[in-house]
């Protein structure tokens, strides 16, 4: 295949994505497989093959980003984030809270948020920034357009209330539903982050970073956050010694600013 360092130096010249800061073992794997299916037979050729082909160059990035997601993933956090992490929040910050939804892939994140905060404010009070890397993915969260599994986890009342079945197997998000989200494109390795923020949620993303992109990142999230406000993560994403970052252990899977 040739120099994978020199490979990983050419896409942050040309993505701005620093592979270095990804597992390299899982990374290159996958990168390997990509290269193979393309036709190339080095990591050169393939380079050459991205600078001339733009949808190439966009079927490579969605690639990288690893996008698996559902809503209402891992039930009993969500749960716990209703019952216990919202009401705080609101009785800390008040109704128009600023929640920064993080590397949200599709939209279902953002959007379960949204239905979440419905039960206790006005559709019209919620502003929820949703943030990806991969602007292909941010299409299809505008879009809002899912299939049957997308929705196997989701409540039945949100289910009902806020979407409509499309054909056999597709549903399609609520207008008032998607006006509360606002899409961005956004790099947690190198982009300036949100500020003020009362809760963020990243979930299921740190997993694929180095130790010392997850210290980066994890610091940089205390700063985005307000004092006392919450970061709440992945079901494979606890933090070990929270305090390193300022965060205390609120709840498990939650993390408040100290």
């Amino acid at each position: 295949m040739g120099d994978y360092e020199n490979f990983k130096s050419q896409i942050f010249q040309l993505t701005r994505i620093d592979l270095s800061c990804y597992k390299e073992r899982q990374m290159k794997r996958r990168i390997d497989a990509l290269i193979g299916k393309s036709g190339a037979s080095t990591y050169n050729e393939y380079v050459e093959m991205l600078k001339k082909d733009a949808q190439r160059m966009a079927e490579f990035v969605t690639y990288l980003t690893i996008n698996v997601s559902e809503f209402y993933r891992n039930p009993e956090q969500w749960k716990n984030l209703e019952n216990e992490i919202l009401p705080y929040l609101f009785e800390r910050f008040g109704n128009d809270l600023k929640i920064w939804s993080a590397a949200c892939s599709t939209g279902d994140e953002p959007y379960t948020l949204v239905m979440l905060l419905a039960k206790f404010i006005p559709l019209n009070r919620i502003k929820i920034i949703a943030t990806d890397l991969d602007k292909q993915v941010l299409e299809k969260a505008q879009i809002g357009l899912y299939d049957e599994k997308s929705l196997k986890g989701l409540p039945k009342e949100f289910q009902q209330k806020y979407f409509t079945k499309i054909g056999s197997r597709s549903y399609q998000i609520h207008e008032d539903v998607k006006k509360c989200v606002e899409f961005r494109q956004h790099n947690l390795l190198k982009d300036p982050y949100i500020t003020q923020c009362d809760l963020i949620v990243c979930r299921n993303v740190m997993i694929y970073f180095t130790e010392e992109a997850k210290r980066d990142i994890y610091h940089k999230f205390n700063e985005s956050l307000k004092k006392d406000g919450m970061l709440f993560v992945g079901s494979t994403e606890q933090i070990i010694s929270p305090g390193n970052y300022n965060f205390s252990s609120y709840r498990s899977f939650f993390y408040r600013k100290e």
